[in-house]
């Protein structure tokens, strides 16, 4: 049986872990799972390797997991902590000598042909990003070995893709999610979901919200992402949670089935 290993590059909110100018105790942390790049995950076979999102921490993320291959970006929505890295796609390009397959829904690939305009016009300047943007909707598809299902959830009243790769399903930037979308991800073997902070957001499940989706969708295992610092140390949170939650981060690695 084919599996994938999955790895966590980062598991921050849009302003990372530490924040910038706090001293609250979870930023002055020093366990190594308090320190939060943005959110990302490396999806791997033996044959593909794919990220979702680029962050403004992409060639850090790149760097620090040596991967050397990269197969295609998928992408969940247009927010800037979700596709601020794309040019450092151009090292790849490089030394693959192929450009780089991009997938994304109609919203995100309009801003990433307004934001990175210069890697898609008429005539490029020598070195910017080559890039192959694929539109996708709500039907499967294949990235190499890779099955890959969109699924589309709702950040306020943004439309955001979530992707289940065989028995894994990564969600991010989240707060509803409707029945039908629900019933593609019934069945994971384990599912990744936003919890931004235990107290209610208007765009990002809180925890407990968090914790009463997984319960519904009665999945094998769960891991949060998405993660500010209101939310509390790691050590401590990861207490409070049923014995099948956890609080993803950064590092960790799952080997799921497909």
């Amino acid at each position: 049986m084919q599996s994938l290993k999955v790895t966590f590059l980062g598991t921050g909110t849009s302003s990372g872990v530490p924040m910038i100018g706090c001293n609250c105790s979870v930023c002055q942390s020093q366990d190594p799972r308090d320190k939060r790049l943005r959110s990302s995950v490396l999806v791997s076979s033996r044959e593909t390797s794919l990220v979702v999102d680029t962050t403004p921490d992409f060639r850090y993320q790149m760097l620090r997991t040596d991967t050397r291959k990269l197969d295609a970006v998928l992408f969940t929505h247009p927010h800037k902590d979700h596709i601020a890295g794309l040019d450092d796609i151009r090292a790849y390009n490089f030394f693959s000598g192929k450009p780089m397959d991009l997938y994304a829904g109609a919203l995100t690939e309009e801003a990433l042909r307004r934001d990175f305009y210069y890697a898609f016009s008429d005539t490029r300047y020598p070195g910017v990003p080559e890039l192959n943007l694929h539109t996708i909707d709500a039907d499967p598809f294949m990235v190499g070995d890779i099955p890959v299902q969109p699924m589309e959830v709702w950040h306020m009243r943004m439309p955001v893709h979530g992707f289940r790769f065989g028995n894994f399903t990564y969600i991010t930037d989240a707060n509803r999610i409707e029945e039908d979308q629900r019933r593609l991800i019934r069945g994971s073997e384990v599912l990744v979901l936003n919890a931004l902070r235990k107290e209610k957001h208007i765009s990002h499940f809180s925890l407990d919200e968090a914790v009463r989706v997984v319960a519904d969708l009665q999945v094998g295992q769960a891991y949060f992402t998405h993660i500010s610092h209101q939310l509390g140390q790691h050590q401590e949170v990861e207490l409070e949670l049923p014995d099948n939650m956890h609080l993803a981060y950064d590092g960790l690695q799952l080997e799921i089935s497909v």
